[in-house]
């Protein structure tokens, strides 16, 4: 509000200084008086001034230099020259091209001051509240960016806490209940402070469908320390009325008329929430259809310990195509693992397919090589345009006689008493006509472990597959006892924190 408004006035006349603070008191501004430059200089900033009224004429700087350093220091702060002196158009044209915003001489008039006042005042009034919805507005959309490209729920909470204590430059918290029905907030303290994740329960009832913005009382919303002698506005935003709402909360004190930038912060998050919450349950799907597909149980065997450990792509909602088959047949072993290229529904009935293909084949008691050459009939005559990498190993427990066959999959890995080697068996991909090499076959030592896996544990962006391999080799070269902790270290030490592509690993150890 303009009468709210504080006013400096800078005079070395003390008569000419009593006017003009007597004329702007008397119109409701609140009144700071000046005599010099350089006091009014050092006032500016400390002090609350909304407005500056400067005499041109100083006794130790020029009204001029001072208007230019208080707009090169205060580029929103309005100024008024006044000027007691006669006055021609180059010093109007100097004052105004230094900085000030009107330029009043003598004789001034009572009203043609405080209307002056009020002009300057509502241009730079609105001025401020359009660079401040401008910087609001940019946040909003980076905000809106971030939290529709969260790869989880607990990471959108987080960028949209931290998304609004930018926005609003104070503390924030974000409410949200994710599809398997557990309420979580995600609070900032403040812009730049990292976002935390904490749970929290709220009261849906009566929440509309739509947004709804209320003032209320912080001590319902103790997840921040927020502004002493403050409120908290909250916007509630909610796309269906199946689904809980969400919740933006931060201090009333940052808010403008009709809140719009709030408004649309919330129904962003709202709208990046449901996305998440049904990637994630499609997701739990998803993997649910995947483990259908794979072995039910790990075989108990006589002189063999196995252990296997299968993680779905995180960021992914597709099943994958990768596989393992374990059983035994005729007093041996079956082995397989694979991967079908690409991920999606299409992809897991190609697995599924080959699986069960290598199982039929195993059974009619077919050598590995035979098998991979019957299942790359069936997949270039029924499957033409696809592709699959498989590695398939007979063992015979007593004597650990293996009988191996590979498919352009990455090699098994041996490790015993602290040595690595991989069992190298090159041939081309099943899907592709071409000569295949006779079946490898080795004795595997009591004690020793093979390690099988698909390119998920291994491969990264930023690292070759023979940087991957040679990692392996690293943390295979020491066996834990028990092969379950194995598999899970292998996965800790060498997959990604999100996973990027399915994971399979099967070990397997001759006592």
């Amino acid at each position: 509000m303009d009468g709210a408004a504080t006013v400096l006035v800078v005079d070395d006349s003390r008569t000419k200084r009593y006017l003009l603070v007597s004329w702007l008191t008397r119109a409701g501004f609140t009144v700071l008086e000046a005599e010099t430059g350089g006091e009014a200089l050092r006032r500016v900033g400390v002090e609350p001034v909304d407005l500056v009224v400067l005499d041109v004429r100083l006794p130790d700087m020029s009204g001029f230099e001072v208007c230019e350093q208080l707009k090169s220091a205060h580029p929103a702060l309005p100024v008024i020259h006044v000027s007691a002196h006669a006055i021609d158009t180059a010093d109007r044209t100097q004052g105004l091209t230094r900085g000030a915003d009107a330029y009043l001489a003598e004789p001034i008039e009572p009203e043609e001051l405080v209307a002056t006042a009020h002009a300057v005042l509502r241009y730079y009034q609105a001025r401020q509240r359009a660079e401040l919805l401008a910087e609001r507005l940019t946040g909003l959309a980076d905000t809106t960016l971030a939290v529709h490209s969260a790869p989880n729920f607990a990471r959108l909470l987080e960028s949209a806490a931290t998304g609004a204590a930018e926005i609003f430059k104070s503390p924030a918290a974000v409410i949200a209940e994710t599809f398997d029905g557990d309420c979580l907030a995600g609070v900032s303290t403040g812009p730049g402070a990292e976002g935390l994740i904490v749970p929290w329960v709220v009261d849906d009832t009566g929440v509309p469908t739509g947004t709804v913005v209320t003032v209320q009382d912080p001590a319902g919303w103790a997840l921040a320390d927020w502004p002493t002698d403050d409120t908290v506005t909250v916007a509630a935003a909610r796309l269906r009325e199946d689904r809980a709402p969400i919740y933006v909360v931060v201090p009333t004190s940052t808010q403008t008329a009709r809140t719009p930038v709030l408004v649309q912060l919330a129904q962003a998050v709202a709208s990046a929430a449901e996305a998440q919450r049904s990637f994630d349950e499609e997701h739990r799907i998803a993997v649910t259809l995947q483990r259908s597909l794979l072995p039910r149980r790990i075989p108990e065997i006589a002189g063999l310990d196995l252990a296997v450990r299968y993680e779905p792509a995180s960021a992914r909602t597709e099943v994958g195509g990768d596989f393992y088959e374990l059983v035994m047949l005729d007093g041996h072993l079956l082995l397989a693992i694979g991967d079908v290229a690409g991920h999606s529904l299409h992809a897991a009935t190609v697995m599924a397919e080959l699986r069960h293909a290598v199982r039929a084949y195993a059974v009619e008691g077919h050598q590995p090589g035979e098998i991979l050459h019957r299942v790359n009939e069936l997949m270039r005559t029924l499957l033409p345009n696809e592709l699959a990498t498989i590695c398939v190993l007979l063992l015979d427990p007593s004597t650990g006689h293996v009988r191996l066959a590979s498919a352009g999959h990455l090699p098994p890995l041996i490790s015993q008493d602290g040595k690595v080697e991989y069992v190298q068996h090159s041939a081309p991909l099943l899907g592709v006509r071409a000569p295949r090499p006779a079946d490898l076959e080795f004795v595997l030592p009591a004690g020793a472990t093979m390690v099988f896996y698909t390119d998920g544990l291994i491969e990264r962006r930023d690292v070759t597959i023979d940087d991957g391999l040679v990692a392996l080799s690293a943390s295979a070269s020491r066996v834990d006892d028990d092969l379950d902790r194995f598999c899970e270290r292998l996965l800790v030490e060498l997959a990604p924190h999100e996973i990027q592509d399915d994971v399979a690993v099967v070990v397997l150890r001759r006592r």
